[in-house]
């Protein structure tokens, strides 16, 4: 028994002596790392792009003053109230004015109720014009104001420092609010949009607008920088009677020049000045 004893103790040490294998590496183990999480990237909140809108301004003609318009880009999110700015700043073209004191400030504006409110300034009140052209200070507001809101139809009321505007000028009364007025009325019968007043262009030259003309029929000519007509022809609109768009194409050298479109005169004189527009131009 002592014999057998002694041999199994032994055994359990030799045993114990014994190493484990160990599976061979190919090189020193890198540290686990992890991976950097990419920070999250916002993308930039997406602006409006600027919308065009017509800003009114007033012209002198055979039918007494009436209103011109030029483009304005604007920001659609505060359109009236900035093409209301541009109205009272004033125009580029210098044949249009403005009657607004330009020291008139845009308080505020409201659209509610199907109608749209433009609050100014103390200095709104002050202009010098005779009825007529108080009449069609009206309407110039109401048109630039009604078109930056992309309705036509939308009644426009002044209220100045927020009250109702009433007696303004002297010479009319603005208490309730004010449609367009019919544009044959109180519109330039012929209008250049395109190009604008000192506009650069190439050649051949794309002039369009709107015009409401006796059997469609509208005049152009084209004067150099002396103010010599070096071509001058016709076209006609889409419709006549009615404000309609008309489009031409000019092939010109290099140059400045002034573009004037007018509307025909079956009459030989005897009903004024034929209404017409101009735009002065550079052809690169």
């Amino acid at each position: 028994m002592r014999r057998t004893g002694a041999l199994l103790v032994l055994l359990v040490l030799l045993t114990g002596c014994v190493r484990p294998e160990v599976e061979p590496t190919s090189g020193p183990t890198e540290p686990a790392t992890t991976a950097p999480t990419a920070e999250p990237t916002q993308s930039p909140e997406p602006t409006a792009a600027p919308s065009n809108t017509w800003v009114y301004y007033l012209l002198d003609t055979r039918a007494g003053l009436r209103l011109a318009r030029e483009a304005a880009d604007v920001d659609p999110d505060d359109a009236v109230r900035l093409a209301v700015e541009r109205m009272i700043a004033g125009p580029s073209d210098p044949d249009y004015s403005t009657p607004w004191n330009p020291s008139t400030t845009v308080l505020g504006i409201d659209i509610a109720g199907g109608a749209l409110s433009v609050d100014l300034s103390d200095d709104a009140r002050t202009a010098s014009i005779g009825s007529a052209g108080a009449a069609l200070m009206i309407q110039q507001l109401v048109y630039t104001a009604t078109d930056a809101a992309g309705d036509e139809a939308m009644p426009v009321m002044l209220t100045i420092e927020g009250e109702p505007a009433g007696e303004l000028w002297g010479a009319v009364v603005w208490d309730e609010p004010v449609t367009r007025e019919d544009p044959l009325d109180v519109r330039l019968l012929v209008q250049v949009d395109e190009p604008q007043e000192g506009a650069t262009v190439t050649s051949p030259a794309t002039v369009s607008g709107d015009a409401a003309v006796f059997e469609a029929n509208l005049l152009w000519s084209v004067l150099d920088a002396a103010g010599t007509e070096v071509q001058a022809g016709f076209t006609t609109t889409a419709e006549g009677q009615v404000f309609a768009p008309y489009e031409f194409v000019l092939e010109l050298e290099p140059g400045e020049y002034t573009v004037v479109i007018s509307e025909s005169d079956p009459s030989d004189g005897e009903a004024g000045t034929p209404m017409s527009d101009s735009k002065s131009i550079t052809v690169s």
